[in-house]
């Protein structure tokens, strides 16, 4: 089965494509991750063009089973749930675009997923994570080339896996 795990953003839009041969296997492998990037100084609807094409890219590129997209659920920053919200709605039509089902997850479903606490902090994820996934060169703590949007993306993809099979 091959995921694609989404952390959706206006700004940075963290993905992350793993894959898991069967429910045997306990480990996932990374494909590719990283962030689809916007400019600020953008206008909104050049931002949310951007992340329908970058993410339509990635979807043909790896034809992926299912895309696992975090949800929102509470919203600690009124100007940002905005964006986010139109970025997701983004994520799904561009899923939909490519007939591809989605699931989405809560971060405490995905926390409960990955280290079976729904308040556990980053450092822990990022520590259970090395358990169950393989990601050539990937140091989760010093990462060179990706962001915590990445990382989350990871997880978003990790707990869709766990709860497919």
């Amino acid at each position: 089965m091959k995921i694609i795990g989404v952390d959706p953003g206006s700004a940075i839009t963290g993905y992350a494509v793993i894959k898991r041969e069967s429910a045997k296997d306990h480990k996932f492998k990374a494909l590719d991750f990283g962030c689809i990037v916007t400019d600020q100084y953008l206008p909104a609807g050049e931002r949310l063009k951007k992340i329908h094409k970058d993410l339509g890219k990635i979807i043909e590129k790896h034809k992926p089973d299912i895309i696992s997209v975090e949800s929102l659920y509470f919203f600690k920053n009124l100007k940002t749930v905005m964006p986010v919200s139109q970025a997701r709605g983004v994520i799904l039509l561009t899923a939909a675009e490519k007939r591809v089902p989605v699931i989405e997850f809560t971060p405490l479903q995905v926390k409960m997923a990955i280290v079976g606490y729904g308040r556990a902090e980053k450092k822990q994820i990022k520590e259970m994570m090395k358990y169950l996934i393989d990601i050539d060169g990937f140091d989760l703590k010093k990462n060179f080339r990706k962001k915590d949007d990445a990382i989350d993306a990871i997880g978003i993809a990790i707990c869709a896996g766990l709860k497919s099979f």
